[in-house]
């Protein structure tokens, strides 16, 4: 089978690798696209340790929608031929290899397969483009789930990025009222203008002041402050964290899904009297996936129109270049 092997900063090995042989209890898949994930692109610019376990030599890529190539005979309610979405933790049989399950290689060996458990079969209501964007979602529909959102409730979500929009969507699914988006790339932000949420370039405008007049106002323990109930932080910039902090409202929630590695000072005292709460949010559940799959079966987004560009498997350097280019770029997906 073509696969690509990480081989350290910058560096990716397009090779052939052995055919993987099905199980009785399991199933062979074969990759019909890919997303790139941010994890990606950090590892690829910078080297390992930012995330999920990519080791030198080994396969990589997590974010993908597949048809069963093979199954094994002891294998039920599943066909050769179905569209799944593979479970990244569960499906290799070893959770540590979630975020490396063979992606980016043409063939995934899933040795114990139960839909509904490893895998999920995929609604001929969504496309296999859209379908790739299953798992960047489950980790944005994860975020807003933390984040306790009430119906009726106002949202702001830091980061124009799959797992950000994944959670402004999801947002609005579980019930709120008012979701704005804020990034520094205004590329991105069109999209998201498009997909009806409202905007904000807080690199080079003045957040507290869009925000007071689209949400209105309230009360922070500091005083006048945004009506904003939740807070998501898809982006990872230090300042977010600051901010929610000094302006956020009494009983509002901040959820941290971007992946952070600083150690960071908390005015607990300022948090204990503005009732405020930081909440992280790792990964996703079954519950994630089948909400993500309820909200793409909707139809209610043009949840397509973020993926900016589609790459072959042979140019996947190239794909992963492009991904980091947040300027051109937003999501980026391999076609096998």
């Amino acid at each position: 089978m073509k696969a690509a092997l990480y081989q350290g900063q910058g560096k990716i090995e397009m090779t052939t690798l052995p055919d993987p042989v099905c199980t009785d209890d399991g199933v062979i898949l074969q990759n019909i696209y890919a997303s790139i994930c941010g994890t990606d692109v950090a590892v690829y610019t910078h080297g390992t340790g930012l995330g999920h376990k990519i080791t030198i030599g080994g396969e990589f890529g997590h974010e993908v929608v597949c048809r069963i190539k093979e199954k094994g005979k002891n294998v039920q309610r599943l066909s050769v031929g179905d569209r799944v979405y593979p479970y990244p933790r569960l499906v290799t049989g070893d959770t540590k290899r979630a975020g490396t399950i063979g992606g980016f290689s043409e063939y995934i060996k899933s040795p114990v397969t139960r839909e509904g458990v490893e895998v999920y079969r995929i609604s001929d209501k969504i496309s296999d483009r859209e379908a790739a964007l299953i798992e960047p979602f489950t980790v944005g529909c994860r975020a807003a789930r933390r984040g306790a959102s009430k119906k009726g409730e106002n949202a702001i979500v830091f980061g124009a990025g799959t797992i950000g929009i994944g959670a402004a969507i999801a947002l609005r699914h579980f019930g709120c009222e008012k979701v704005m988006i804020c990034d520094h790339s205004d590329f991105r932000l069109r999209i998201v203008k498009e997909l009806g949420f409202a905007i904000c370039n807080n690199g080079k405008e003045d957040l507290h002041q869009v925000a007071e007049a689209y949400f209105g106002e309230s009360y922070g323990y500091k005083g006048k402050t945004a009506d904003v109930d939740i807070y998501i932080d898809a982006a990872g910039a230090d300042a977010i964290l600051d901010d929610y902090l000094e302006y956020g409202k009494v009983d509002s929630r901040l959820v941290l899904v971007a992946v952070g590695k600083n150690e960071r000072n908390v005015n607990v005292l300022g948090m204990t009297f503005g009732q405020l709460a930081i909440i992280g949010s790792g990964g996703y559940m079954p519950e994630d996936v089948r909400n993500v799959m309820e909200i793409m079966e909707s139809g209610r987004w043009n949840i397509e129109k973020i993926i900016t560009h589609e790459y072959p498997h042979g140019q996947l350097e190239e794909a992963i270049k492009m991904a980091a280019n947040t300027d051109e770029a937003l999501n980026v997906v391999i076609k096998y």
